[in-house]
């Protein structure tokens, strides 16, 4: 993968294609196998990778709670479950984007820390710092993630 340097990542967010597949697993199932996802980058976040809803092999279940991105509009979030296991609200979606984020539209973001592993290219991903931004950390980000304590105001 490219460099990438996280602190030139625009504001507002860019939305694009992601092009290497993604692989997740849970309960030591692959729950997702896909080409077609996309990703946000924002500045000094690690890039947010969306997946096409119809790519995700695990059970779906509406999870508590919402959020509101200025950005990207209202979120829901999802409880997903494979392999046995049960990792709650680790998943989020748009159900109604706004119109510059339209495209992310039946695709969800999963946090990695609830999964057994997630991959881009190949790579296992670290998850973003702190429990709130959903990003996945690779060996070709440069810069500093927000996340951690004391980062998630700037």
């Amino acid at each position: 993968m490219t460099p990438e340097t996280v602190q030139d990542y625009p504001r507002p967010p860019a939305l694009e294609a992601v092009p290497h597949r993604l692989q997740v697993w849970l309960g030591g199932e692959r729950i997702v196998d896909t080409d077609r996802a996309l990703r946000v980058l924002e500045t000094h976040h690690a890039p947010t990778y969306y997946i096409p809803r119809d790519a995700i092999a695990a059970k779906l279940t509406p999870a508590r709670g919402s959020s509101f991105c200025e950005w990207k509009g209202a979120a829901r979030y999802w409880t997903l479950e494979a392999g046995g296991t049960v990792a709650p609200r680790c998943a989020w979606d748009y159900p109604s984007p706004t119109a510059r984020f339209a495209d992310l539209r039946d695709h969800l973001a999963i946090y990695a820390h609830a999964m057994d592993e997630a991959r881009v290219g190949g790579e296992v991903v670290t998850p973003q710092p702190g429990n709130f931004y959903g990003g996945w950390v690779t060996s070709n980000l440069r810069g500093r993630i927000k996340g951690a304590p004391g980062t998630e105001g700037w």
